[in-house]
């Protein structure tokens, strides 16, 4: 759920980028936070262990002139993709504003990609979120890999819900796709707030985070 502090005159937005164990959520943020300049993002904070790069989250927020009259901040966070630490991913998930799913585009990992993002259903669920009343999108990454299964598979394989969400292939380590996805993200996230509060917005140009 955004927070505005009306003192300050900022909005902040939270998305959490979801997905099994490896599958390049914390090189997304990676990526970003050593394309944004200084002034522009904060500190991230990486918690790993020998089998998750992400223990518990990494927090990233950057900021963005988009809503008239406020400085809307977006903090990125990531899940450990461990099914141990499914407490942990409730914990990150609360007050949730946009979700994407990075998926592993390898074939030997698509039960672990259809378990995830089941995960990620039931755990909203559990806060009586509708994942279907969220923003959220999905990333095919690791597309640069030989043993990738295809893009309209793996859209037909998570992308059955209510409402087709966008989609997004990536390849993370080398940052492609990955700043494409954050600002998808970004603008369904803005355009919902926009929507639920009637407040007006400054013209978005495509890389609204930056």
């Amino acid at each position: 759920m955004s927070f505005i502090n009306f003192a300050r005159k900022e909005i902040a937005f939270k998305i959490v980028y979801y997905g099994p164990a490896l599958c390049g959520k914390t090189t997304n943020l990676e990526q970003i936070h050593a394309a944004i300049v200084p002034e522009s993002r904060g500190e991230m904070t990486v918690l790993s262990t020998q089998a998750d790069r992400t223990l518990f989250f990494d927090f990233l927020p950057l900021k963005s002139e988009i809503i008239k009259g406020f400085t809307s901040k977006f903090q990125l966070y990531t899940v450990p993709g461990q099914t141990i630490y499914r407490e942990t991913r409730k914990l990150v998930l609360r007050n949730v504003d946009g979700v994407v799913f990075v998926a592993d585009s390898q074939w030997e990992k698509m039960e672990e990609n259809a378990e995830s993002f089941q995960d990620l259903i039931d755990n909203l669920a559990e806060q009586s979120v509708s994942i279907d009343k969220i923003p959220y999108m999905l990333q095919f990454n690791k597309r640069d890999l030989s043993n990738v299964a295809p893009a309209h598979y793996m859209d037909f394989m998570l992308n059955q819900r209510e409402t087709r969400v966008p989609t997004m292939e990536s390849v993370a380590c080398n940052c492609l796709g990955v700043f494409e996805t954050l600002n998808i993200m970004a603008k369904m996230i803005l355009a919902a707030f926009m929507k639920e509060n009637n407040m007006a917005m400054a013209d978005v140009p495509d890389d609204v985070c930056l």
